[in-house]
């Protein structure tokens, strides 16, 4: 079995985790609305995108 030659040092063993971390999702207000919405998703409440209206049958 293969056992390492030497303990792995605190900032190796953190740097080596640094992108295990979980991405945060990217929030903005809406400029219309106000509430919370994801950038470069459809507005489901509205249905717009871009100031565009992509689904119909929403306000």
């Amino acid at each position: 079995m293969a056992v390492p030659k030497r303990k792995t040092t605190k900032s190796k063993r953190n740097m080596r985790r640094a992108h295990d971390a979980l991405p945060t999702a990217n929030w903005v207000e809406d400029s219309n609305t106000g509430e919370a919405k994801r950038r470069h998703h459809i507005d489901l409440k509205t249905g717009t995108y871009k100031g565009k209206q992509i689904i119909e049958g929403r306000n």
